[in-house]
């Protein structure tokens, strides 16, 4: 009998747990939504039977461990992910194969339910687009699409020749044919630096169903930074309207408006684009804009954390004159910072559209994003830094257990290596253009004009990248004497800041011989330099931008030599002559007020 009454127990407490699982289990079902800090994501919008389809997560809080599809019979198939970000962190899946019918997409962090996503296959109804507007959720998406769309490994050399062919391809672009209207074919996307970051807002609201708004700058004065007009706000995505015309509509007037002043407001104006964030690891999500004072725009597109055998890298990209789109890492002589009355540099986030009482869309007030928890808060810390306390910052949250003295060279070297590759690009791409145009010769703008023109000089001269590069040749030279200046940025193990000094000079002088790049002469044959002698002619780059000049010029090559006799093109001479005229401005690394 007491058998019986423990089997009987025993019985009744399987059928508890096994109801107690299934009510769990219809519980979750039915409790099937995107709620809180992590959301998920599907492509194409109205995804077919047995098509491809992609899936992401994208959380706030902290990492996903793991996706998995469930089917209306309760199969789960777990899903390969590919893991980015935090924060925002991500997972990112591709699927295909799936029958008609009506599927659960479900995100778990340790065993627990983060985020649950009907979606349905094959249903000849369609779907709303869900985003309403900007919000936490959105922006989180728009920086985890950001990371992927630019995503590579850390040591590839990543460039294009335009954005198209970002956007055109189904493995990076996360939104590639999202709307199912083969809406992606032939589409239009060559934005230069300033245009960049506006491009890529709007694509990613055009796709999601969101509006979007850009203001007409001034470009300001020597005095005073560039003030601009109210927002335009363009609501034709959020009102359903799918068009690639749409998006041309839009792309159009956006390139038409927007310059570098765009970026370049004052830190505590309210009537702008783009509002200055704290810097913390927290707010400088890809996405983040970065405005230099002298007008360059970046879009910070991947974190990489500090390990015991990599130093920490952040990585952004940006779009050249030429439309050429490059990814590049965060260091002094690309992110460049200056206390100028010109401008208000630093990184800044895109202001967010939101209703207001009247029922129209408006941008919020700095005040209103000081601690809205929706959005990166608006803060002036950086109007209060010297570009010495900037670099400082951003070594420690870049770096924060610190960098051998070495490492932190080899890092710094790489960094310059990759700005002297991507010239060359620049430059021969210069020649490229007197090849289909032999005997022409591109006028010259004259004063802060050289910086700013449009058509073939804006396109093939290279006035402020040699102005960055001279600058980062200055910040590779001035690197020992950092050690001495901020040597709580680094691991010394007990070594005097003065003898890793010391021992930096010397390892500088070797490994700046060992580091080769190549160029293309006028006659097609290849010329080797190292490192050593592009930081030896960095008063031969003070006038090497004219794209009038042959290749041999621009690398700094001096008559008579033999890279030199290969050079049959030259700028005119009064071209020479206000380059020379110009020189301070580079000699100085400080480009004119207007």
């Amino acid at each position: 009998m007491k058998k019986l009454k423990l089997l009987m127990r025993c019985s009744l407490l399987s059928g508890l747990l096994a109801l107690s699982a299934a009510s769990a289990a219809i519980a979750e079902t039915d409790a099937c939504e995107d709620t809180g800090e992590t959301h998920i994501w599907i492509s194409p919008l109205n995804p077919k039977a047995y098509a491809a389809m992609k899936i992401m997560a994208v959380a706030t809080d902290g990492a996903i461990s793991d996706m998995a599809v469930v089917d209306s019979q309760g199969r789960r198939t777990p899903l390969q992910s590919n893991p980015r970000g935090g924060p925002p962190w991500s997972l990112s899946a591709g699927l295909d194969g799936l029958a008609e019918g009506e599927y659960r997409v479900e995100a778990r962090r340790g065993g627990n339910l983060l985020a649950c996503h009907w979606v349905n296959v094959g249903s000849r109804n369609g779907q709303e687009r869900p985003a309403k507007g900007w919000n936490l959720a959105t922006e989180a998406f728009y920086a985890a699409w950001i990371e992927e769309l630019f995503g590579a490994p850390v040591e590839e050399n990543l460039s294009f020749p335009s954005l198209e062919p970002v956007l055109r391809d189904p493995e990076r672009n996360f939104l590639y044919n999202h709307l199912g209207l083969n809406e992606d074919r032939n589409l239009p996307s060559t934005p230069d630096c300033a245009d960049l970051p506006y491009t890529l807002r709007a694509y990613f609201a055009w796709k999601i169903g969101l509006p979007v708004g850009f203001r007409t700058c001034g470009r300001g004065s020597a005095n005073s930074p560039p003030r601009c007009g109210p927002a335009s706000v363009k609501t034709e995505f959020s009102n359903g309207n799918q068009s690639q015309a749409s998006f041309r509509n839009v792309y159009g007037q956006l390139t038409n408006a927007v310059h570098s002043g765009s970026a370049r407001t004052g830190l505590d104006d309210d009537a702008t684009d783009l509002y200055p964030v704290p810097l913390s690891r927290e707010t400088l999500w890809p996405g983040t804009v970065y405005a230099d004072p002298y007008g360059h725009v970046l879009v910070l597109a991947q974190w990489v954390p500090q390990t015991s055998s990599r130093p920490g890298m952040l990585l952004a990209v940006d779009a050249q004159p030429d439309n050429s789109v490059t990814r590049k890492r965060f260091w002094e002589g690309t992110f460049l910072f200056a206390d100028v009355a010109s401008a208000g540099p630093g990184f800044k986030a895109f202001r967010p559209l939101v209703r207001s009482a009247s029922g129209g869309l408006r941008t919020f007030s700095n005040g209103e994003l000081v601690d809205n928890p929706g959005y990166a808060p608006f803060s002036l810390d950086q109007e209060q830094m010297s570009p010495d306390d900037f670099y400082a910052s951003m070594d420690k949250l870049i770096n924060p257990k610190g960098l051998a003295p070495r490492q932190a060279y080899d890092t710094t070297l790489d960094a310059l290596e990759e700005q002297v590759q991507t010239r060359v690009t620049s430059v021969e791409n210069g020649e490229a253009y007197f090849r289909k145009n032999p005997g022409g010769v591109i006028p010259m703008p004259s004063a802060a004009g050289i910086f700013e023109a449009i058509g073939p000089w804006e396109d093939y001269s290279t006035p402020s990248r040699d102005m960055r590069l001279i600058i980062a040749i200055n910040v590779l030279n001035g690197l020992p004497g950092k050690l001495v200046r901020h040597p709580e940025l680094f691991v010394m193990n007990g070594a005097s800041p003065q003898a890793m000094k010391a021992g930096i000079e010397q390892y500088h002088a070797r490994r700046i011989e060992e580091r080769k790049i190549r160029y293309t002469r006028s006659d097609g044959s290849p010329w080797e330099l190292s490192l050593a002698d592009v930081l030896g002619r960095k008063h031969a780059f003070e006038i090497a931008y004219n794209p009038n000049d042959c290749a041999e010029i621009r690398w700094g090559a001096k008559p008579g030599t033999e890279e030199y006799s290969t050079c049959h093109r030259h700028a005119p001479e009064a071209q020479h002559a206000k380059m020379e005229q110009y020189r301070p401005w580079f000699r100085d690394a400080r480009r004119p007020t207007r």
